[in-house]
């Protein structure tokens, strides 16, 4: 089997991509997950965040945005003791500070994936290309997406992660062509449509 290049380097790399990148989401308590671990990713690489993904699942919650969204100053110091996480007091404020907002979209939209498709039309977009290096760091799309993200009070949401976010959450396919899971994937998204209510708040 024929992987992108990106995920050669590691088993975990390799699964995740094998079980989960590209793979179109509607579930809001996994879109919830990724948003918190892709804001816990800037500056450092995925494979960190990926081995500490078990962490964040006890420390977040279950990555339950109501529970996160009611954390205190006394839970957050507690947080920032906790070795199964990146100790970070600004991404653990923001991963508090997003919970809220992810859970103000989620009543003015029905859910947050709703909300969150509509920046592609509801549909995933099927990129076809051939080589690593012309995988983009950002988009219009996720220009877009990040702008509205932020003026609605999220942090750690710029266009690079938010691109991050809508590659592994499906909103993009960027497996390559040649990758194995490239047509995998565009068949995943056939009949795909969290626009026509089939989103949950999960």
């Amino acid at each position: 089997m024929k992987r992108c290049p990106w995920a050669a380097g590691s088993p975990d790399y390799a699964a995740y991509h094998d079980r989960e990148w590209g793979v179109p989401l509607a579930d809001d308590r996994r879109l919830f997950e990724f948003l918190v671990l892709e804001g816990a990713q800037a500056g450092l690489s995925w494979l960190t965040i990926l081995r500490r993904r078990e962490g964040y699942r006890k420390a977040f919650a279950g990555f339950d945005p109501q529970r996160v969204a009611r954390l205190g100053p006394r839970q957050v110091a507690r947080l920032l003791q906790d070795p199964g996480i990146i100790r970070n007091r600004l991404k653990v404020q923001a991963a508090v500070r997003n919970a809220r907002v992810f859970l103000a979209i989620q009543e003015e939209f029905g859910s947050f994936a709703a909300y969150q498709w509509r920046f592609v039309g509801g549909r995933p977009v099927q990129n076809r290309r051939r080589r690593l290096s012309e995988l983009p760091a950002t988009s219009t799309v996720s220009d877009a997406f990040s702008r509205d993200l932020k003026a609605r009070g999220m942090a750690f949401v710029g266009s690079t992660i938010v691109y991050a976010h809508m590659q592994a959450v499906g909103m993009v396919n960027d497996h390559l062509t040649g990758c194995f899971r490239h047509a995998q994937v565009r068949a995943l998204a056939e009949g795909f449509a969290p626009l026509a209510g089939t989103a949950g708040r999960g």
